[in-house]
Formats: C-alpha cells, sequence, structure tokens
C-alpha cells in the first residue's frame, strides 16, 4: 500500500512539475469551446504552436478572438443582465485554464460587466503566459 502511495506521489509531483494537467486543461476547454470538426488535428496545431512559440521564443499564442470571449459572456448571462456573478467570471477563467482553484481574486461585490470581462480575459492570458514561459524552461 506504501508503494502505490508513493508512486501515486511520484506521478503527481511530476505532472504538477511540467504543468501537465495545466496543459490538458487548457487543450480540453479549448476543444470544448470550439467544438471542431476535426478534433485530434485541432489539438495537434494548437501544440504545434505551442511549440514553435516556445522554440522561437515568441510568446504562446491566445486562441481567443473578440467574438469567442463576447461568445463566452453570452454563454454566461443567459438571463441578458449585462453582467455576470463573480462565481461564474472564477468558473470561466478556470475553464480557460487561466486562473487555478487555489487563486484568490478581487471581489468588488459587484457583477461583472461585458467590458470587464472583454478587458480581463487576455490580461489574465498574458499573465499566465508569461507564468508558463518561465516555469517551462
Amino acid at each position: 500500500m506504501e508503494a502505490r502511495s508513493s508512486r501515486e506521489l511520484q506521478a503527481r509531483n511530476y505532472l504538477e512539475k511540467h504543468r501537465i494537467m495545466d496543459l490538458l486543461t487548457y487543450l480540453t476547454s479549448a476543444l470544448l469551446f470550439f467544438r471542431p470538426e476535426r478534433p485530434r488535428e485541432y489539438l495537434i496545431s494548437i501544440l504545434e504552436r505551442l511549440r514553435i512559440a516556445r522554440l522561437s521564443g515568441v510568446a504562446l499564442p491566445f486562441f481567443m478572438d473578440n467574438s469567442n470571449i463576447a461568445s463566452m459572456f453570452e454563454m454566461l448571462d443567459s438571463s441578458n443582465k449585462g453582467s455576470i456573478s463573480f462565481v461564474q467570471y472564477k468558473e470561466a477563467l478556470k475553464t480557460l485554464g487561466l486562473c487555478t482553484a487555489e487563486e484568490v481574486l478581487k471581489d468588488d461585490g459587484h457583477g461583472v460587466t461585458f467590458e470587464k470581462f472583454r478587458n480581463e480575459v487576455p490580461k489574465k492570458w498574458t499573465r499566465h503566459r508569461r507564468t508558463t514561459a518561465v516555469t517551462a524552461q
């Protein structure tokens, strides 16, 4: 039993060290969000773009444009109030792989408007890719 526990701990440490779960979460989120006709080819293209970005030292690509961000917000704002709850906002960031469950975000007590959502998602991606680039090396 102890050997199994040790192997599980080693596996968990390996996955954390190489941020494999972050990568898989990101790939799964992108796949479910975009729902491409050919999912395997789509995933391969994402991995290839990430590999090229890493080798060339350029910023990791952000795979969502403003229309995708707007679509995501519209799905979250099903009652068309023009804002979403802070919990919905954090869940969206987690789904995109831009926030962890443990990460503390500032909740100002107001809903998150589309403008804030549209501005914050790319900013979070920029911070995330800097962190990913540093830890991946």
